[in-house]
């Protein structure tokens, strides 16, 4: 009997059983963040993408083939020879919606055109745009005050656009102050604070609380933000260290986030370092064509649905009909079919007019070797049958 052909090619090596066998140091801040100002090194990738957590699911998006790999690490780089040209556009949707919560208290800001929206004073050389999720709690003022108040005082602080970090963290700090001095606000009144700030191809994301932004690349879903639980890890130390406690993971049995702005309840007197703290944290990325869309959501949302899975929808939903507000409702729409507990506010953010492209998965053929010896014995067991 013949033996069919096979891509099996003969091995000369050992066999068995019959077979052949990312984060860069930051350097001083004020040195960082002079590369925002000028935007003329865009090209060159971020600076620390510690702690950022990168997955990829098996679902088939659009009629794409699944995607083989379970889980992939991705460094989030920019090339400068591919991209050097790539100027995004920014348009954007947002949903929110009450959930079984007697009363709505998040806020959110979409501006697409910064320049526009502050004027030329400030000498912006770039498209910018501005984004943020507030999810308050013990009342509407602080998540109102914030949503209002925190693009001008960025834009106002002497350091930007010159230190655009610096200028992020002293308007945290300033509203964060204001929130106690107003006395109109009710100041145990709190909120979290979600932003992305984008100049050119330069996104600053600020996080301080559980809010999260997830960014869309080709499919996959890149976490910009860490949730500020007060049962991680590294929360649980800071404020373990500066005397708070946790218990059945609120802070001081109060609170379920370890950041916030407002809550001076909690907090102990202006200027000093307590467990609760309202200091963001920033992640900077450089914008390339491969990064299609951000989401930004407040906890309702993750605390029922993976970010992967929000990527797949948002990618699915814009190739369908390419509207981001259409997105951030089918969002909404699957969250509160997962029964969250709590308000939905969802933003969507794409770099680009057109839709997602199609993501093809190319197949390889692969070639495998057998010994001498397994080859007998499959001729043999071939020619048995």
């Amino acid at each position: 009997m013949m033996v069919p052909e096979t891509n099996m090619l003969p091995c000369n090596g050992e066999m068995e059983n019959g077979f052949c066998k990312e984060d860069l140091s930051d350097i001083e801040e004020n040195q960082e963040e002079l590369d925002l100002s000028s935007h003329s090194n865009i090209g060159k990738p971020p600076r620390n993408t510690t702690g950022m957590r990168h997955c990829i699911s098996q679902a088939t998006l659009a009629g794409a083939s699944p995607l083989e790999s379970p889980t992939q690490i991705l460094p989030l780089k920019s090339s400068s020879s591919d991209d050097s040209g790539y100027v995004p556009i920014f348009r954007s949707g947002s949903y929110s919606e009450i959930g079984p919560k007697p009363n709505m208290e998040d806020e959110h800001i979409c501006i697409n055109d910064l320049c526009k929206h502050i004027g030329s004073s400030k000498g912006l050389l770039s498209p910018g745009a501005f984004y943020g999720v507030f999810d308050g709690h013990g009342g509407i003022d602080a998540a109102s005050f914030t949503q209002k108040n925190l693009l001008s005082f960025i834009v106002e602080d002497t350091h930007f656009p010159s230190m655009v970090k610096r200028a992020i963290r002293n308007a945290f700090v300033k509203a964060d102050n204001a929130l106690a001095d107003t006395q109109s606000l009710d100041n145990t009144s709190g909120t979290t604070a979600l932003t992305a700030l984008i100049l050119g191809r330069t996104m600053l994301i600020a996080n301080a609380g559980d809010s999260r932004a997830v960014l869309g690349k080709r499919g996959r879903a890149i976490e910009l933000s860490k949730d500020h639980k007060p049962n991680t890890t590294s929360e649980k130390l800071r404020i373990e260290k500066l005397g708070g406690v946790i218990y059945d993971g609120y802070l001081n049995g109060q609170l379920s986030v370890a950041r916030a702005l407002g809550d001076w309840h909690i907090k102990g007197p202006k200027g000093s370092k307590g467990p609760l703290s309202s200091e963001p944290e920033l992640e900077e990325l450089v914008l390339s064509e491969e990064d299609e869309f951000l989401i930004m959501g407040c906890d309702g949302l993750w605390d029922v649905m993976s970010s992967q899975y929000a990527v797949t929808i948002v990618r699915k939903e814009l190739m369908l009909h390419n509207d981001p507000e259409r997105c951030s409702k089918e969002l909404v729409r699957e969250a509160l079919k997962r029964n969250t507990c709590d308000n939905l506010t969802v933003l969507v953010v794409c770099f680009s007019h057109d839709p997602p492209p199609r993501i093809e998965i190319p197949r390889t053929q692969r070639k495998r070797s057998i010994s001498a010896e397994g080859l007998d014995l499959l001729k043999g067991v071939l020619s048995d049958i």
